[in-house]
Order: C-alpha cells, then structure tokens, then sequence
C-alpha cells in the first residue's frame, strides 16, 4: 500500500518518519521547492525537526500535488488548517478515490467545519474513507523516538486497522476508535485549553490552578462533543484528556507558547511573529465560539479565550473573572 503525507511542517515531517519505518513507499508534498531539493541532497527538513535524518530512498517527495495524490491509496493531510484550501488549489485529480486521513488539529476558516467534513462536503470524499489521527504525540518527541500513543479514528474497521499496522513501529503504538467526529473535535479543543494554561502561566498562576483550570477543561470539552456529536465514549482515554494534558503541559506545546507570551504581555502579532510557527487554538477560538453559540452550550474557558484573542480584553481582567467560574 502507498501512503501519501501533505504538508511540510514538523508534525508532517514526524509523521513521514514514522511511515518509513515500516514502509518502503511514501510519498511527500510540501510546497517549498528548495525544501524539496534540500531533502533528496541532505536527508533532512531544513526548517522543521532538521536533526532528523529520513530514509530518503523511500520518500518521493515533490512539489507537484496531483502526483504525490496520484501514486497514494491512503493521503494523510498534516498542513494547518489556516493554510488547506489554499495547498488545495492546485488539485486536478478526483480525491474522493482516496483514503483520506486528517492529522490536522483544527476548523477549516471560513467553512467553520472539522477537516473529515470539510473533506465529504467539498471533495465528496465518502465518510466511510475518511480517517482522523490524533495524539497525545508531540512531533519533537517522534523525533526524538520516544514512545508515543496515536489514536486512529474512522469508520471503517479494515481501513483503521491497515493504517494503524502501517504507523505502528518501536516508538509508537497506536489505538483504534469509530469516534472520528469526536477526537477531531477534541484535538481542536485542546489547543483552546493549551492557550488558556499557557495565558494564565504567563500571569502568574502556578501548578494549583492549573490542576483546577484542566480539570474543569475536560468537562468543558466533554459537554460540548456531546452536543455536537452524542456518542458513547470515555472522555478520560488517551485521545481526549491524554492530549489535553500533553498540550496543555508540555514544553514543546506551541500553543501553550503563544498564549504565555500573550499571558505576559505580547500583542498578538507579535507573538505570532515570535512563535514562527501556528498555534492552531488561535484560530480554532473563533470558529468553536460560534459552533457553542449556535449548540447553546456554554464553555467559559474557551469564551474567556476568545475574548482576549478576538475582542481585546485584558488577559489579568479575564482569567481572574474566570477563576470565580471553576470549581
């Protein structure tokens, strides 16, 4: 089977590395040319994870969209969601073919929908060929082959369970779920919260708060997957609170990163700037504010997010409203 990777980021760069451990095809877009030619020379991405080197004999990596799609019977998307549409504009080729897998963690702008929808709607991708991969699993730490969890999420059993024997390797083990609606959701809500932690650990709040604020953040999480897609499911496993904690915790998290440096006084263009890479929470705070308001369910972490992001409010003033909230 050929297994095709979209983006040129780190998470796409980890996840081309994990395929080449147990396949001799993959296939690689990334729009940067000089990246492309980088790589085929030097075996490794010059911008992200460039410590590791990759078995170049069995990535065909290219700039040219339609033949990496072309030559894939599975295409796992891994560009942020800000940027799908427009990596999509020079496709020719029918996709709904495909095997689509989503590792993208957020809400395509403008059509305020979840990659796998976005996917069936715009490129009539059949839902049952439509995939989600989701953490706790840090690119950096992929890279670093430390042994990490990936939940495979679908509807079809058999297309899961060949993705998942394709993923699996030393360093990483995998799960399996029909949840696909949920986890893509939950992957998007935790960069919310990462972005409230990081914003509060800017402030000042210590490791009690923060305790309180994730707490109240799985619950918050909780309430709205099941309004938006009611399904049995055990929020405390591995694809929901376990990628909660890692985003919300960890060093490497990016959008716990940018709202410290919002938490510590940074405007948002310039923490942008700082970050050089996307927080997905950003822009995933406006697109979850609108779905809750039309659900009528209310999540005052996320609100209060959303408020300092897109309606200038005072970071201090905010989270200290939001603390006489949790319990």
């Amino acid at each position: 089977m050929k297994i095709a990777v979209i983006g040129g980021g780190s998470w796409a760069t980890a996840i081309v590395k994990i395929l080449t451990e147990n396949n001799d095809y993959v296939g690689w877009w990334m729009r940067n040319e000089e990246a492309v030619d980088h790589i085929k020379k030097f075996h490794h991405n010059p911008h992200y994870l460039s410590s590791v080197e990759l078995m170049t004999e069995k990535i065909d990596v290219s700039t040219n969209l339609d033949h990496v799609i072309s030559e894939a019977d599975y295409v796992i998307f891994a560009v942020p969601s800000a940027f799908l549409k427009n990596a999509l504009e020079s496709l020719t080729i029918d996709l709904s073919t495909k095997t689509v897998f989503s590792a993208i963690k957020g809400i395509v702008p403008d059509e305020n929908v979840i990659v796998g929808e976005f996917f069936h709607q715009k490129y009539n991708v059949p839902m049952e060929n439509i995939g989600v991969i989701t953490g706790p699993c840090h690119a950096e730490e992929v890279a670093l082959e430390r042994l990490s969890y990936l939940t495979i999420a679908g509807l079809d059993d058999e297309k899961v369970d060949t993705l998942a024997r394709h993923m699996e390797s030393d360093f990483i083990k995998t799960k399996k779920t029909d949840d696909i609606i949920g986890t893509e959701y939950a992957a998007v809500l935790k960069n919310i919260y990462a972005l409230a932690a990081g914003i509060c650990h800017g402030l000042g709040y210590g490791d009690n708060f923060q305790a309180v604020l994730v707490s109240n953040a799985i619950r918050e999480m909780k309430k709205f997957i099941k309004a938006v897609y009611p399904l049995k499911r055990d929020i405390n496993e591995s694809a929901y609170l376990g990628d909660l904690l890692v985003t919300a915790y960890s060093q490497f998290s990016r959008n716990r990163m940018f709202g410290n440096m919002i938490g510590k006084g940074y405007t948002i263009r310039s923490a942008k700037l700082e970050l050089n890479m996307v927080a997905e929470g950003y822009y995933a705070a406006a697109l979850i504010h609108e779905v809750a308001k039309a659900k009528g369910v209310k999540m005052p972490i996320a609100h209060a997010v959303y408020k300092i992001l897109y309606k200038d409010k005072n970071p201090k003033k905010t989270m200290s409203k939001l603390t006489d909230k949790l319990n």
